[in-house]
């Protein structure tokens, strides 16, 4: 075992009352039902595992609403590629209805904005605005497994949407408004909607928007492509609501609700693997993959993860920063069908200033608000001062990035000590989390408390053994089925593409593309980075995160930093290259360039030392906030790829060529010195 993933490893969090842990009402509950001794969290994970009757007895603790329930002689059957079974094929249920169960006069939105304007939607006025646009919807022609397709703001038309969809039985697919018009197209071309919803202008950073050229490309395109109708949404700033000239497709939202004829609104009751949502790949290097989920999976598993993780109840509040194109916005939703009350934002945490946005979160008394490690960074750089109260927050969520220990324990000071910071790894590909936090146990600088029940995690070297005991690290594997496995690509008839995505690497065994390591003492788990990124200089195997916890102690003079792998053909190896970008003021310079090497050798080994150091003036990232490693380590490695509309900063990828050569820059820069 090597201590040095571990080093970090300080204690930042105890509970103080473990016992009302939703995980320890769950674990008593499966006792006292099938008369066993479950004792932790472990052990009940342990079952969760090895007992397909697990997910019976969470369908029935969470409170899935059905109108026909699973046969307990018949959770699962095969389905059309083995490794993905068909779950509870007799159970019929609608999602939309599990989400809009409460009906009452509480507040179920809370959207706000750059603009200070904070509008409050009840779950009745909910209920009633989904049941408009489901009638007009149907009046229109959407029918079981149609598409909708949205390119909307985090807004309560966008719930409204997704929701209304869901409960025809459509197939949701939404994507953020500042993807550009070649992304959109990538994805909507491949699923074909019937029904387009976008926004016409929108706000960031203070600016305002004019969408109306994009928008008029896309639907011109898909108009082609069966597109039935586009419905334009009215400006989040003006109000007004714009049309296309000359374009017959279109209508705008309130002409669009008034061909609806005030039919009650019902919930049509559909299988548990039910088309739901498509979400897609990054696609950083390639047209996107169209990953198709089940209503039942996203249902249940994502609830789990609600109830479980975050422990979100009816008297919380959730707020989850994100857009409309990544995943957890979908994942944001299921908290609804736990009774919580959502706040939706739309704009720059940023503007005008990020104390006032942290203010918000604090003013609405958010009891559980998720973000990403980026935006800790950014907070930890910009923020004067205590970044504010807090009272409210119970929980603080961190996905999307390598969240490392040194960040840890800021967070942990700056958002208040009584704050469990949860921590989770999943993704897009199964629309929920694969490893986790519970408030039932304790909390570990850097490293991701448990494995998710029902999700058999393993660690495997590159030979399929399974090495999580031993404290080394390797891929992040799943080798049992969950509910929430993506039941296809959108096109993929044969099921090829998709096996080849998941289950070629370890036949018949999920490989998610990250690389981990588990703590032997604790349980804990620390994401090391894609595995697809792996460092492999010398044949010692590293991950890129490794590298971030050291470059946190340079945080006050580096912005940011993208550590990758350089492998040409003319190489016998391969070289780790770390590019830096300056904060505002600081210089690079060989004497920070020492320090850095000294700082990895010392916190690290002397193998984890980069080859080289350089400066550049961008790290590229995609919309959702993730460094792109992959496409980098592929660029300086001779490729020629076209970013995709995925890339926040698509200009940054071309800082990159010229590091191909690296040799000629080495020497220029050896010549300035």
């Amino acid at each position: 075992m090597s201590d040095a993933y571990f080093s970090q490893s300080k204690l930042l969090w105890t509970p103080i009352h473990p016992r009302l842990a939703a995980s320890e009402v769950l674990r008593r509950h499966i006792n006292r039902k099938h008369d066993l001794e479950l004792e932790d969290y472990h052990n009940l994970h342990k079952y969760s595992v090895e007992d397909y009757t697990f997910w019976l007895d969470l369908w029935e603790f969470l409170g899935i609403i059905s109108s026909i329930p699973p046969r307990k002689d018949r959770i699962m059957e095969p389905g059309k590629l083995p490794e993905i079974p068909v779950w509870f094929p007799e159970a019929k249920l609608n999602y939309a209805e599990n989400l809009l169960y409460r009906r009452d006069d509480a507040t179920a939105l809370t959207e706000a904005g750059e603009t200070g304007v904070v509008t409050h939607v009840t779950f009745r006025e909910l209920y009633e605005r989904v049941g408009a646009m489901a009638a007009a919807l149907r009046v229109n022609g959407l029918q079981v497994g149609d598409r909708v397709a949205a390119i909307v703001t985090n807004s309560t038309n966008a719930v409204v949407i997704a929701l209304a969809t869901a409960s025809i039985g459509g197939i949701f697919s939404s994507t953020a408004t500042d993807m550009g018009t070649q992304g959109v197209l990538d994805r909507y071309r491949q699923i074909q909607p019937k029904f387009v919803f976008a926004e016409t202008e929108t706000l960031y950073a203070g600016k305002v928007i004019d969408l109306l050229p994009k928008v008029t490309e896309v639907i011109k395109d898909l108009s082609t492509k069966g597109l039935k109708c586009a419905i334009l949404l009215p400006s989040r700033i003006s109000g007004k609501e714009l049309l296309i000239p000359d374009m017959s497709k279109s209508l705008t939202l309130a002409d669009f609700l008034k061909t609806g004829d005030n039919r009650p609104l019902t919930f049509e009751q559909l299988p548990f693997s039910q088309p739901l949502y498509i979400l897609y790949s990054s696609g950083t290097s390639g047209k996107p993959k169209c990953i198709v989920h089940c209503a039942g999976g996203v249902l249940i598993n994502s609830k789990k993860d609600i109830r479980m993780g975050y422990n979100l109840s009816s008297d919380d509040t959730y707020f989850q920063y994100t857009t409309t194109g990544w995943m957890m916005w979908t994942f944001m939703l299921t908290g609804l069908s736990c009774g919580a009350r959502l706040i939706l934002y739309d704009g720059s945490p940023f503007h005008p200033t990020v104390e006032k946005y942290l203010k918000f979160v604090s003013d609405q008394r958010v009891t559980s608000f998720g973000t990403s490690p980026r935006f800790l960074a950014e907070v930890q750089g910009e923020a004067s001062g205590p970044v504010a109260t807090f009272e409210a927050l119970r929980t603080l969520n961190v996905t999307g990035a390598i969240f490392t220990p040194p960040m840890f324990e800021w967070t942990q000071e700056a958002f208040g000590k009584h704050v469990h910071l949860v921590s989770t790894s999943g993704g897009t590909d199964i629309c929920s989390a694969f490893v986790t936090g519970v408030s039932s146990l304790p909390v570990y600088a850097g490293e991701i408390q448990v494995k998710d029940l029902g999700m058999k995690v393993e660690v495997f070297d590159p030979a399929g053994n399974n090495i999580e005991h031993v404290g080394q690290p390797g891929e992040l594997v799943c080798t049992r089925p969950h509910p929430s496995l993506p039941i296809a690509f959108w096109g993929d008839e044969s099921g090829q593409k998709l096996r080849d995505a998941y289950f070629s690497t370890y036949p018949g065994i999920w490989r998610q593309g990250d690389f981990m390591v588990i703590n032997p003492a604790t349980k804990g788990i620390i994401i090391l980075g894609r595995s697809d990124g792996v460092l492999n200089p010398g044949g010692v195997r590293f991950g890129s995160g490794e590298i971030y916890t050291i470059m946190e102690q340079f945080s006050a003079s580096i912005d940011d930093s993208l550590c990758i792998g350089q492998r040409r053909p003319q190489d016998k190896d391969e070289r780790v290259l770390l590019f830096l970008k300056m904060r505002q003021g600081h210089r690079f310079s060989p004497g920070l360039v020492d320090e850095i090497k000294t700082a990895i050798r010392k916190g690290l080994s002397p193998r984890h030392v980069p080859a080289y150091i350089f400066e550049v003036s961008d790290i590229p990232y995609t919309v959702n906030g993730k460094k792109i490693e992959i496409a980098v380590k592929q660029i300086v490695s001779g490729s020629n790829l076209q970013p995709s509309g995925t890339v926040a900063n698509p200009e940054a990828l071309q800082l990159y060529y010229k590091y191909r050569d690296i040799e000629k820059i080495v020497g220029v820069q050896r010549a300035k010195l």
